[in-house]
């Protein structure tokens, strides 16, 4: 009887052995991450004639992303994991809504971030639509540890194995689902924070980052105070606004991260004030 030859792609064999090694295995996690996040979803096949390895070689990459939670696998390919563990309520002030605001901005600005934290980090976020863009980018195996008072970016981030994740406790503000008051405060005191990424509902020049919220201004500002590298990662359409709660002055920052919507105009008060900003 004929042997039936495998040909193309899948044939396995020298290639894969090359394909297998650790160097070019994390720069293949890397693209296909990128690539996951900027369409939503991807195949085999093409990631297999983007990235010169054989489908063989993606298809383990593909099933070990999905074992350390950073995507889903399809028949052919793989999607992006969306948050499945709440269904939050939507009024016009909830995260939901505010989620859908300028979220291609914040998804730029949230990726521009996490290419600043460094390995071994230990960061912390405060409650934000942005600052949850920013932990969707977070790059891997980096031996990063994660400060949140939020449960939602707690919940997603239950599922990649690389980090190391430290939730404070408190009282749930359940629209955000934000912890906040005395014991979520008590619970950072004994913390080194390398890089805070501030969110927030306003930021003025001369009054700094605010909020709406008595008690997340109160919890984010000791996460300041806690923090050697603050970073304010607003979209365009927050500046010049002052929200009531004052989270941090704007000489607290060292840097803010912004959208390209955002004016000369609008940034020059907070260059003046030395901080470096950047437009994404």
């Amino acid at each position: 009887m004929a042997r039936r030859v495998q040909s193309g792609n899948s044939l396995p064999g020298a290639k894969d052995s090359q394909d297998a090694s650790p160097g070019k295995q994390q720069l293949r996690f890397d693209a296909i991450l990128k690539r996951l996040r900027q369409e939503g979803t991807v195949t085999v096949e093409l990631l297999s004639a983007e990235l010169g390895a054989s489908m063989v070689t993606i298809r383990r990459d593909l099933d070990q992303l999905e074992h350390d939670g950073l995507l889903q696998r399809t028949h052919g390919g793989a999607v992006s994991i969306e948050p499945l563990f709440y269904e939050p309520f939507k009024n016009d002030r909830s995260f939901q809504a505010h989620l859908e605001k300028f979220s291609e901005e914040k998804r730029r600005i949230g990726r521009a971030a996490a290419a600043l934290i460094e390995k071994g980090d230990t960061i912390a976020l405060t409650p934000g639509t942005t600052t949850l863009e920013v932990i969707r980018g977070l790059p891997l195996n980096q031996n990063i540890t994660i400060v949140t008072n939020t449960v939602n970016i707690a919940m997603e981030l239950s599922k990649r194995k690389d980090l190391d994740v430290f939730v404070t406790g408190g009282h749930l503000r359940g629209d955000w689902f934000s912890l906040v008051g005395p014991t979520a405060i008590q619970s950072l005191q004994s913390m080194l924070i390398h890089t805070l990424f501030i969110g927030a509902d306003g930021i003025d020049g001369a009054w700094g980052a605010s909020c709406l919220s008595s008690d997340e201004a109160n919890l984010n500002s000791a996460m300041v105070k806690l923090s050697r590298r603050r970073i304010a990662v607003v979209d365009h359409s927050k500046f010049g606004k002052v929200a009531g709660w004052r989270i941090c002055h704007t000489s607290d920052l060292q840097m803010l991260i912004t959208d390209t919507k955002a004016t000369d105009e609008m940034i020059e008060p907070f260059q003046r004030a030395g901080v470096n900003v950047m437009r994404v």
